[in-house]
């Protein structure tokens, strides 16, 4: 019983502790692995300048907005996303809440794998020559996705993050204290290696750089927003699980800004480590025009500019073998940091109903590791699940503007933002984001997402549910699983309530 009793009393011990805890979940991969390759998709030959003028816009206008109201309903409820949602809006709705937990869960069980090819590549980093061609880069990579590795490295970064779950959020609290402060000391490294390279100075131009008639384009825009719901964790339900653990003294607002902002700085300085890398290595021998076509490339599940380009790129600089562990030393300890996150989600749904941690880490892992086989086995497995959920967290994002629309976004604000202990004031501009603005931007990207898979990922197949990028896959999924929570409805709320 202690042990059922006790989580509902855990907090972080400091604001720095939850802060750093949050940037755990918001810095991951999607901040150095696809943030780069999208804004160099989404740049014309003048620059990828405005990309990043939406990008920011939607910091402001999806993320922060989302990230407020997830501390809010996590700290008013003291529970998991289930027990906190229904708080919020009923027992009846208990299978919106669960829809939530459920997209951040099935992207743990992929996300694991990719946290898994990070480590792996930071150890053969270690061990073994940088690929000095594509054709040996292509060896590295087919060699190790047709080995066991990618399942038994997935089967380890489960391990670790089970064991530091186990624990409770003091264990979260202090990994967080280590690995994000060193992730950033590696990246500051980074960052001055890059900027030292010859020709670097032509990448950060590029980035920075604004086409200005591009802002014209519905689709950077699209993307922009997608993007920045990627790299914040803004309405996964993981920002909402660790408010549960907030102190009441604590500022949301401020806490907000601080982790939103904090993620995109983050994520800036890995597109200008990625930037200038390229641009410093390549620049003597390809044009412009050529290096954006490596930067563009994605590669098999997305993969090429991060796992078989970076590698070859340190292997020509100077010091490129040191480089190259701090590299992916930082995206593993980033990629860890949010699948703590992410069992941590689960882990306290069972908590909650009753479970007892131990339990219920070791039931959450072992299903993670199972279910995430079939991803660390097939890279079009994971790249249709990472399409799927991905698409899914727009779903997510409508569903908490809902929780907070149905409780009452003025006294949202009011009586659970705007409390004694808070020092700014959160102003009315957000109940009209959070009522008008995210409602609009859901049914926007989802209507393009949907347009997009049946115009261009899977014009021929659309209606096909076995296509991996069908807007049939997409709907069969999200249906079954919305269907079982909605027939189990009752039983999960009554679970949750009683506990």
């Amino acid at each position: 019983m202690a042990d059922q009793i006790a989580p509902i009393k855990e907090r972080f011990s400091t604001k720095w502790g939850l802060i750093l805890s949050v940037l755990g979940i918001a810095v991951g991969t999607g901040n150095i692995w696809r943030f780069p390759r999208i804004a160099a998709q989404n740049g014309t030959d003048d620059g990828a300048g405005a990309f990043l003028i939406a990008w920011v816009t939607f910091l402001f206008i999806w993320s922060i907005p989302l990230i407020i109201a997830e501390y809010g309903i996590g700290r008013n409820g003291r529970k998991g996303v289930i027990g906190s949602y229904i708080k919020m809006v009923g027992k009846k709705f208990a299978w919106m809440g669960s829809f939530i937990g459920f997209v951040a869960t099935a992207i743990m069980f992929y996300y694991s794998v990719v946290a898994g090819w990070c480590a792996y590549y930071l150890v053969e980093s270690i061990l073994y020559a940088l690929p000095s061609s594509p054709e040996e880069a292509d060896i590295v990579w087919n060699g190790f996705q047709n080995s066991m590795y990618p399942s038994i490295f997935h089967g380890l970064m489960i391990l670790f993050g089970g064991l530091i779950i186990l624990k409770g959020i003091k264990s979260i609290e202090r990994i967080n204290m280590i690995l994000i402060p060193s992730l950033l000391f590696v990246l500051l490294i980074s960052l001055f290696k890059a900027l030292t390279l010859p020709g670097s100075g032509a990448g950060v131009v590029y980035l920075f750089t604004p086409d200005w008639a591009t802002l014209k384009e519905p689709g950077l825009w699209l993307e922009a927003l997608t993007q920045n719901a990627w790299d914040t964790g803004a309405a996964w339900g993981l920002i909402l699980t660790y408010g549960a653990y907030m102190r009441k003294k604590d500022d949301i607002t401020i806490s907000a800004f601080q982790t939103g902002i904090g993620n995109n700085i983050v994520s800036l300085v890995a597109a200008i480590i990625i930037f200038s890398t390229v641009f410093g290595t390549l620049g003597s021998q390809m044009s412009d025009g050529e290096i954006l076509d490596v930067m563009k490339t994605s590669g098999p599940a997305s993969t090429g500019l991060t796992f078989m380009w970076m590698p070859q790129l340190f292997n020509v600089m100077t010091g490129g073998k040191i480089f190259a562990i701090l590299f992916f030393l930082g995206l593993t300890f980033a990629a860890f940091s949010s699948l703590i996150s992410m069992i941590e989600l689960a882990t306290k749904v069972f908590i909650d109903m009753g479970v007892t941690r131990k339990k219920s880490t070791i039931g959450v892992c072992l299903a993670g590791f199972l279910f995430g086989l079939p991803s660390a086995i097939s890279l079009d497995i994971f790249a249709n699940q990472d399409f799927v959920w991905g698409v899914g967290l727009m779903v997510s994002g409508g569903l908490i503007s809902f929780a907070v629309i149905s409780f009452g976004a003025d006294k949202f604000r009011e009586t659970l933002v705007n409390t004694d202990e808070s020092r700014v004031k959160l102003g009315t501009w957000w109940t009209f984001i959070i009522k008008y603005v995210i409602p609009v931007e859901v049914i926007t990207l989802l209507g393009w997402w949907i347009w997009l898979s049946a115009t261009s990922f899977a014009p021929d197949s659309w209606y096909n549910p076995l296509s991996p990028f069908s807007v049939a896959t997409v709907l069969l999924q999200w249906g079954v699983v919305m269907a079982l929570l909605k027939y189990y409805n009752n039983q999960i709320a009554n679970k949750t309530i009683l506990n």
